[in-house]
């Protein structure tokens, strides 16, 4: 049903739509705009043609209609009838005539062309409280888009069309879905040559502007992670969305064509290592809800009370930076926004004992009564479980969310991050190596190739050097050396000086490996051979006893973004790496074990980090701007 009640069968516009030759978007019976406008001709192919297309309103305007005045008498002198006489009347000259049909043609051409007197504010016509005439009427020129693409088209919308006042119709954000006849654009300066004149407007989705958190300022990316669930209708969101979901489909398309099998591996285990998120039913009982109840209230505050306070007044905020309010009014919101905070994490504080006391005591607490009857935790890996099917498959993938309990707020981690995991039976290091740079090449590759519009609108708004990255990165060799050479080269620095001092044995640090690709190497490197200490315990021993069979592969402004390795495939060497870090044998290792038990083989793997990928790719600063809803110490929104 459309705004003005009339029911429109879902088919409706077929019968014009298959001489158009338009592909319709499936499943949704509309046209996408990335069919339209991102054709070679701009689009002139399809103009003429009749088309439903919907979106969301990134800009619009209104030309007000003017009444045409009347066309001037022209005084024609009657047929001679003898002895009677017309009485006199005015004659108009030639030029006059002229003069006022040129003006009848101003008039019509700004209301068509868009020109003319613009109203963003619209006046209310209810005075005094008479009834009001008949409001304006008013031509809406519409920037929509519907995430298909980067493009924007234009939408040329009488205002008599709907029944939604102007003032809404013309609100950022507002979905549109209209049926009209595509035309040519007047406007020289107009990137795309085609706009769409409507006729109809089947469904308009308002929104309302005082509570809605996008305004038509460039927001910071930080401020949108608080709005999750609007910021993918920001350009910038979008475009990296869409490059995002490009990456995706090209590692399914690497891993199938070079002959991988995809295997979905469990998000919840009993196996693995380091920090790690556990899964529980025995928390949160009805006594402790009462305690924590208590604490909160105790003092006459409830915590949901203020943290609602905070979350108020931090909209309170947006709406004035958006609204250009003077810097005192800001200045005191975001001292009352402080004092309201300072308050929250007091609660929080008051209750955060007994939750502790929970947490770091897990002896105390029966697992045979648990959920699944035993500890279990969400997996940080899932190359573990890749190896049994590696062992019958040969070469195995799959793709999934990964969870590190670090305590850590930094622009490069997240607690959830997806990666792409690969087994390959029958191979070694290099062979592993060989896999993870033909796979980066090939992802840097295939978002040049087919994601050429969000790439060129990053480069732009983003970095300016990106798509000269990517195509370096993708038709050159990727230099390998192995960790000692990396501390060498650390070591022999004269020109900076390191927070962690690079002796033999410690761990690459961020700005270790931001100095070897940034400065030293420009570009991308593979290291490999770590020492056993700082790599999992499932990676191969080498022979001389210290190093394993591990690598990393680096890039400028990010770090790892691959990482591999043999594993260790000797079932005594395993049992005693196990034993080596601490780590129990009894159930929760015994079937990892059994793989080498029962028919071993040597085997290798690479694990891609997608969220570095694709900071890699966009230039993106920070990590939480790279997936949909980020989750980091402190904070799960959404």
């Amino acid at each position: 049903m459309d705004s003005h009640g009339e029911t429109h069968h879902k088919d409706e516009h077929h019968e014009d739509a298959s001489p158009n030759l338009i592909p319709l978007s499936k499943y949704s019976n509309r046209v996408e705009l990335k069919t339209l406008l991102e054709q070679s001709d701009g689009g002139a192919g399809f103009l003429g043609k009749r088309v439903v297309v919907g979106g969301w309103v990134k800009s619009s305007r209104a030309v007000k209609k003017e009444s045409l005045p009347p066309p001037p008498e022209v005084f024609v002198p009657p047929p001679s009838s003898g002895g009677s006489q017309a009485s006199p009347t005015p004659s108009v000259s030639c030029t006059e005539i002229i003069n006022s049909r040129m003006n009848i043609f101003r008039k019509l051409f700004d209301v068509l062309s868009g020109g003319g007197k613009t109203y963003p504010i619209f006046e209310k016509h209810d005075l005094a409280g008479q009834k009001a005439t008949s409001p304006p009427e008013y031509i809406i020129h519409f920037q929509i888009n519907d995430g298909s693409s980067i493009s924007t088209l234009q939408v040329i919308v009488d205002s008599v069309l709907s029944s939604v006042p102007a003032t809404q119709l013309m609100s950022l954000g507002t979905c549109i879905v209209a049926e009209g006849v595509l035309r040519q654009r007047l406007s020289a300066s107009a990137k795309h040559v085609i706009e769409l004149e409507a006729e109809k407007l089947l469904h308009v989705g308002t929104v309302d502007p005082d509570k809605y958190p996008l305004s038509k300022k460039q927001l910071p990316l930080h401020m949108l992670r608080d709005h999750s669930h609007f910021r993918p209708r920001t350009t910038t969101v979008g475009s990296v969305t869409r490059v995002h979901s490009a990456l995706t489909l090209a590692s399914h398309t690497f891993l199938q064509n070079n002959g991988f099998q995809y295997v979905q591996v469990p998000v919840i285990t009993t196996t693995g290592a380091g920090e790690m998120f556990r899964v529980t039913t025995l928390l949160g009982e009805d006594d402790d809800k009462e305690e924590k109840k208590h604490v909160n209230e105790k003092d006459g505050f409830s915590i949901d009370t203020v943290k609602a306070a905070v979350k108020e007044k931090t909209r309170l905020i947006d709406h004035l930076k958006r609204s250009d309010s003077n810097r005192e009014a800001v200045v005191a919101a975001v001292y009352d926004l402080k004092k309201t905070s300072d308050l929250a994490s007091q609660l929080e504080m008051k209750q955060r004992p007994k939750a502790s006391a929970t947490l770091i005591k897990p002896e105390k607490i029966d697992f045979s009564k648990d959920f699944f009857g035993c500890e279990a935790y969400l997996t940080v890996s899932g190359r573990l479980h890749l190896e049994s099917y590696a062992s019958a498959l040969g070469k195995v993938y799959t793709f999934g969310p990964r969870f590190i309990a670090d305590k850590i707020d930094s622009t490069r981690h997240l607690a959830e991050m997806w990666n792409v995991e690969t087994e390959i039976a029958f191979s070694d290091l290099d062979d592993a190596m060989d896999c993870a740079a033909e796979f980066f090449k090939f992802l840097c590759k295939y978002l040049l190739e087919n994601r050429h519009e969000d790439m060129k609108f990053i480069s732009k708004r983003v970095d300016k050097t990106i798509t000269i990255r990517l195509e370096a990165t993708a038709s050159s060799s990727i230099l390998r050396f192995s960790y000692t050479e990396a501390i060498s080269v650390l070591q022999k620095a004269t020109t900076r000086t390191f927070e962690t001092k690079p002796d033999w044995g410690v761990a690459l640090t961020e700005e270790h490996l931001s100095y070897l690709t940034d400065e030293i190497y420009k570009g991308c490197v593979i290291i490999h051979s770590y020492p056993k200490e700082v790599k999992p315990f499932y990676t191969r021993l080498n022979d001389d006893n210290k190093t394993v069979a591990a690598f990393d592969l680096v890039v400028p402004k990010v770090g790892v973004v691959i990482t591999g390795s043999q594993n260790e495939e000797r079932f005594e060497i395993l049992d005693a790496r196990i034993r080596e870090c601490g780590l129990t044998t009894k159930d929760k290792y015994e079937w990892y074990l059994d793989l080498r038990r029962h028919g071993t083989v040597k085997h290798s793997g690479i694990s891609l980090r997608m969220e570095h990928m694709l900071l890699f790719a966009t230039g993106l600063p920070d990590i939480k701007d790279t997936v949909p809803f980020p989750r980091t110490w402190g904070k799960a929104n959404n």
